[in-house]
């Protein structure tokens, strides 16, 4: 292994969490914009056009009418979707913090509008969809320079360590009292840097309160060994259409545990 990768196994390792710079250029950040534009002017025309703000959020007197646009299933809706959650400057650094075998597991878009971005309370990804092992890792591609004026990302630095907190709230919130926004650390961000964090990791973001919007799409993925904690009937309870798709290594268990779906009329 390389110094340089050495250095961000180690940092990952150690704090849950590594800033990849630049792992996508200009180009390919706008053709990732112009593709998150689409999504948004094609589904403000259907039902599914709806505030995805977090329902620990709505209504708060601090925070009223902010709004957050987030589909998932991207890469059913424009090919750079899919060429992006298998970029290989973003794949060579989710060897790093997996293993050798990378699935993706699901994908969404996560805007926030100028002046009335929504927040994210503190919280663990781990809740949503647990597992044995914690391989779970996000990759958080920044399609807009991000900073605190603008709602970037907070992490609690080596608090996967804590392991999974049972305590939540309502959206599986952490107590705002334990866990404030101010108890993480901003990670400011460019367009094309890239947040990678394993789904422990305590992070939460603020309202944007810019003229500028934050853009950001999050690629979640897992060691394809490492066991769903959370089955129905024998099947994963959160599967998304796209899930399974390697994009490192192989499949050992594609035959125990391929997705499984229940088509409805």
């Amino acid at each position: 292994m390389a110094v340089a990768q050495a250095e961000q196994a180690t940092v990952f390792q150690e704090q849950g969490y590594l800033l990849l710079k630049g792992v996508f250029d200009r180009d390919e950040v706008e053709e990732l914009r112009a593709a998150v534009a689409a999504i948004i002017d094609r589904a403000a025309q259907t039902r599914p056009d709806a505030n995805h703000a977090w329902d620990a959020v709505r209504g708060d007197a601090d925070v009223p009418a902010t709004v957050l646009k987030g589909f998932h299933d991207l890469q059913y809706h424009a090919g750079p979707f899919t060429r992006a959650l298998q970029h290989p400057r973003l794949v060579d650094a989710l060897r790093i913090a997996i293993g050798p075998n990378v699935q993706l597991h699901h994908t969404k878009m996560l805007v926030k509008p100028p002046e009335k971005g929504a927040p994210f309370p503190m919280h663990q990804d781990y809740p949503f969809f647990p597992h044995a092992r914690h391989t779970v890792t996000a990759a958080s591609v920044h399609l807009d320079d991000s900073n605190e004026e603008n709602g970037c990302l907070f992490v609690v630095p080596g608090s996967h360590k804590l392991g999974p907190i049972a305590d939540t709230g309502e959206s599986n919130s952490l107590d705002a009292d334990a866990y404030p926004l101010e108890s993480g650390m901003p990670v400011p961000a460019e367009a094309g840097d890239v947040l990678l964090f394993n789904y422990l990791t305590i992070h939460g973001s603020g309202v944007n309160r810019s003229e500028r919007p934050r853009r950001n799409i999050l690629f979640q993925y897992r060691d394809p060994e490492d066991e769903p904690l959370r089955t129905a009937d024998g099947k994963e309870e959160h599967v998304d259409w796209g899930q399974g798709l390697m994009v490192a290594g192989e499949n050992r268990t594609w035959f125990e545990r391929r997705p499984q779906f229940d088509l409805r009329q």
